[in-house]
This record gives structure tokens, C-alpha cells and sequence, in this order.
């Protein structure tokens, strides 16, 4: 049985607790267009399918047309340029367990449902230079998770075989992508979503700290 040559990361509620600077943005989005504001408690489960997504979702259900939500979006990601960086935090013992894995060879990644710019945005401000060897955020041109595409193309720009990549994340969905694309899908239970969805959703191994993935380079995979 192969080892793990290659980690790839969920960014929001795996790698960064980002929920309050996403909710504050997208709250400041609904007053600004006349709407109620939403509680912190109920945003875990707008995220994780894309921005547009996350923006329906937080619009009341006679708002949802594409031309508000065209127009609530581009003021979302306004808000959201404004203050990505205010509350978001590293998750603790992230960083010690990302230096690592690459010291144990291993090539590290992020892919996530997040707008490309912002996803490399975080990345580049959160993380010293050279910790991911491929970022990738959403793209008009790429299908978004749970399309294993970016995983493909991930695992291409690596020069790994994508059998050989585990998938680190906190929503069901990124347990779907890891299935999809024939990775090891590894669910974090620190994160925005239960451990029971993960579960459901066919995570192979669920993780409840950071430094548990540590162990991640000797394990072995079917």
C-alpha cells in the first residue's frame, strides 16, 4: 500500500477560523441593502460552497434573484476586502504542524471554494512564503468542489498521483471532493460543521487537533 506523498487543505474552518470577519462582511452587506442582519450562530452553515452561494443563502428568501444577488455580492466582497484579516486567526498548533509535514517531505497545498484572490490573500498573510506549494481558490474557469478538477490539477502541479493526496477539511463537501478526485479524505472536527456530517459524508479519518495530522506521513492508504 502507497504512503502519502502530498497534503491539500480546506482554508476556512480548517487551516483559518475566518467566521466572524465572513459573517461581519456579509452582514454589513444585508443593512447597507435593506436586510436583516444574521446571527454568528447560523453562518457555519452558509460556508463552504462558494461565495455566491454564501450570499444566497444569507438573503432573505424573496431576495434571492440573480440581480440582487449580483449586486449583494459585489458589495459582500467589498466589505470583505475591507476586513479579511480583522478577527481571522491560524487555528492553534496549525503552523507547528504544517513546518512539520514538510520536513517530513511532504508537499502542501490549499484548495478552496473561496474566491481565488482572497484565497491567496490569507494564504500569503497568514502562512510564511513557501509553506503551500500550490494555492488554489475559485475560478470562473474551474468547477468548484465537490468537482475533483482543482484536486486534478493540484495533484498534476505537484508531480504526485492524485491517490496519493490526502484532503484535510471541515465540511461534507470537502469529504465528497476528496472521494471524487480519489483522495484521502481526512475531516477536521475543529471546524465549522459536526463531525457526524463529516462522518456521513464518507470521512476517512477525523482529526480533533491540528497536531494529530502529524502522523499523517506514515500512514498508509489503500
Amino acid at each position: 500500500m502507497p504512503a502519502l506523498q502530498a497534503i491539500l487543505f480546506d482554508l476556512d474552518g480548517t487551516l483559518i477560523d475566518s467566521l466572524a470577519d465572513l459573517a461581519g462582511a456579509i452582514n454589513r452587506m444585508l443593512v447597507e441593502h435593506g436586510y436583516p442582519a444574521r446571527d454568528l450562530e447560523v453562518f457555519p452553515e452558509y460556508i463552504g460552497d462558494g461565495v455566491r452561494q454564501l450570499v444566497w443563502r444569507a438573503l432573505p428568501e424573496h431576495a434571492r434573484t440573480d440581480e440582487v444577488i449580483d449586486a449583494c455580492l459585489r458589495d459582500y466582497q467589498r466589505h470583505y476586502e475591507s476586513g479579511w484579516h480583522d478577527q481571522t486567526v491560524v487555528y492553534e498548533g496549525m503552523m507547528e504542524t504544517l513546518t512539520e509535514l514538510k520536513a517530513r517531505g511532504l508537499k502542501l497545498g490549499c484548495i478552496s471554494n473561496k474566491p481565488h484572490r482572497f484565497t491567496t490573500l490569507c494564504c500569503d498573510y497568514f502562512f510564511p512564503a513557501g509553506t503551500f506549494e500550490i494555492v488554489l481558490g475559485q475560478r470562473d474557469e474551474v468547477p468548484r468542489k465537490p468537482h475533483p478538477a482543482g484536486a486534478l490539477e493540484a495533484a498534476a502541479a505537484l508531480g504526485v498521483d492524485v491517490t496519493r493526496c490526502a484532503y484535510v477539511g471541515d465540511p461534507a463537501i470537502d469529504m465528497s471532493y476528496a472521494k471524487n478526485a480519489g483522495m484521502f479524505g481526512i475531516g477536521v472536527s475543529w471546524g465549522f460543521r459536526s463531525v457526524q456530517e463529516l462522518n456521513a459524508h464518507g470521512a476517512q479519518v477525523i482529526v480533533h487537533q491540528p497536531r494529530e495530522l502529524a502522523a499523517l506521513p506514515a500512514m498508509q492508504i489503500a
